[in-house]
């Protein structure tokens, strides 16, 4: 049953395609062990018609005193299945520490560098991660209670830049822990998953079991529904923003200037007009970070007024200049 369900997901999503090389990342944790071995399952199983390569890819963050023994198990476990694996060993604290970044943020980072490496390597075309709907809930309502916008709702996609894929997106954890105790996986267990010390373990630990108890037992479904819905609403209203963009566009000069016409900018709704700041932006500098709510509307605002000359700089790389009765995105 477990296996029809990941196929199902495979399916619908067009996850995996034949020929395809994956690289696995491998934590060693229920999620990762149930992924890798179900997917060896599928690849094995001469009734379904579909082809693919795995390799596996571990990273050891020396933090937890178990951390060598889960590289060792991760490593047995795919020598016995005759997958090939590569280990990255660091010392992620101390990288954090250098660096002034959070351990988390850290970690993940060095993880997908990583999987990218491995995936060049080994010549791969995809990366498959182990996030559950489980781990979906959680991000929606995490990004929820920061005061997100609708794509913080969209949640973990399925599928990510048509290279990282989440084969069990649409399972809960309740159904991977029955798949490892069926299969005697004897996955590791990171006991910092029950520590609540940070955003999402409190949310994983105190209030979904608290919001299940007392208001909507099938909570997790619920918010994976309200992720599906806001990825359809998101991408009708993005192809509506690329259309709109195309419009009003007058030039466009990646990393030096992108002009867009004023009169026909200010003609928008405002949903538009916000998406169309956000779409011309992450087109002239690759990204949209350091570019929040007040930037945004400071810059409706600067369009509105039609003041010739009159700029605003949201962040050190980009000017936003409106002259001529055009909207200039342009390097300071």
């Amino acid at each position: 049953m477990f296996k029809d369900d990941i196929l199902e997901t495979i399916t619908r999503y067009n996850l995996i395609q034949n020929g395809d090389k994956i690289v696995v990342g491998l934590s060693g944790g229920p999620d990762s062990i149930s992924l890798i071995n179900v997917l060896d399952e599928i690849r094995k199983d001469n009734t379904i018609n579909i082809s693919f390569d795995l390799v596996a890819a571990h990273v050891n963050h020396n933090i937890r005193e178990e951390a060598k023994a889960d590289e060792e198990f991760v490593v047995n476990y795919c020598k016995e299945k005759n997958i090939q694996i590569y280990v990255l060993s660091i010392d992620i604290q101390k990288k954090a520490k250098e660096e002034k970044k959070g351990t988390e943020e850290t970690g993940r980072e060095v993880r997908y560098n990583f999987f990218e490496e491995v995936l060049i390597k080994t010549k791969s075309n995809k990366i498959a991660t182990a996030h559950t709907a489980n781990d979906n809930a959680e991000t929606v309502m995490m990004n929820m209670m920061r005061g997100c916008g609708i794509s913080g709702l969209k949640g973990i996609r399925p599928v990510r830049n048509n290279k990282y894929i989440r084969p069990l997106i649409d399972t809960t954890r309740e159904e991977i822990e029955k798949y490892c105790e069926e299969y005697d996986l004897n996955p590791r267990i990171d006991k910092t998953n029950f520590e609540n010390d940070y955003t999402r373990n409190k949310i994983r630990n105190l209030l979904i079991p608290m919001i299940k108890e007392e208001f909507n037992p099938n909570i997790i479904m619920t918010l994976n529904r309200l992720s599906d819905i806001v990825d359809e609403e998101n991408e009708y209203l993005d192809n509506c923003t690329k259309q709109k963009y195309e419009e009003i566009l007058i030039e466009e000069r990646v990393g030096k200037q992108i002009v867009l016409d004023l009169k026909s900018f200010n003609k928008q709704d405002l949903v538009i007009k916000k998406r169309l700041i956000l779409h011309a932006i992450n087109i002239f500098q690759g990204n949209v970070q350091g570019i929040g709510k007040v930037h945004i509307d400071d810059i409706i605002k600067l369009c509105e007024k039609n003041l010739g000359n009159k700029y605003l700089t949201p962040n050190k790389n980009i000017k936003i200049l409106v002259k001529d009765k055009k909207v200039y995105i342009t390097v300071p």
